[in-house]
């Protein structure tokens, strides 16, 4: 590897990571069937990537060495690039899985949290009719978890995978349980402030 590829290997974000991921189970793939694998997975515990931003990894990993790619021939009535990881590929990513100083602290952003914390400015009915929209979703995300559960579970190359998922499912279920004390939290609540000013409530 020459020292620009190093240079670049450190600098790699890690949506590229995650594509190299997809590909170094069995298999070529394209673009359009990493996508589907990313909704079908990654999503549930990661983040699923734009198809422009896989297409765009997959253009990088390439420049690096990691993936190669090869176009179909005339058997297939719509031509197709297909990628697959090369050796280089396999090696920088079981370097980069194995080093935890890179995994970095979970991020969460959670959008019905913050417009709870801004609850002095909404309307208490619509606040818990919100709390109440987001535990619909999360039950049927919840669902679409399960299923991708246990059709990693009919894959035996997709052991390690279906631990990500079922930690997934367990997390919608925590998600769900706190969903519903949020509402008896609000239930809770006697009257709404209304605060125009004052000081915000933070220590000191």
């Amino acid at each position: 590897m020459t020292s620009s590829q190093k240079s670049k290997k450190q600098e790699l974000p890690q949506t590229a990571w995650a594509v190299l991921g997809l590909l170094s189970f069995p298999g070529e793939r394209t673009g359009y069937e990493l996508k589907k694998w990313a909704d079908s997975s990654l999503r549930f515990f990661y983040w699923s990537p734009a198809i422009s931003q896989i297409y765009a990894e997959l253009r990088r990993l390439e420049e690096l060495g990691y993936a190669a790619s090869a176009r179909s021939g005339p058997e297939e009535a719509r031509t197709k690039r297909r990628y697959a990881i090369t050796d280089a590929g396999r090696e920088a990513l079981a370097g980069w899985a194995a080093d935890t100083a890179e995994a970095g602290p979970p991020v969460l952003k959670h959008g019905l949290l913050l417009r709870v914390w801004l609850g002095h400015l909404a309307d208490p009915e619509r606040l818990r009719a919100m709390v109440d929209e987001h535990l619909e979703r999360t039950r049927a995300e919840l669902a679409s978890v399960r299923e991708a559960v246990a059709q990693a579970g009919e894959v035996p190359e997709w052991a390690f995978p279906a631990l990500a998922l079922r930690w997934s499912e367990r997390q919608h279920l925590a998600e769900l349980e706190l969903g519903e004390a949020l509402l008896a939290d609000l239930a809770g609540l006697t009257g709404a402030v209304r605060q125009a000013d004052g000081d915000a409530p933070t220590p000191g």
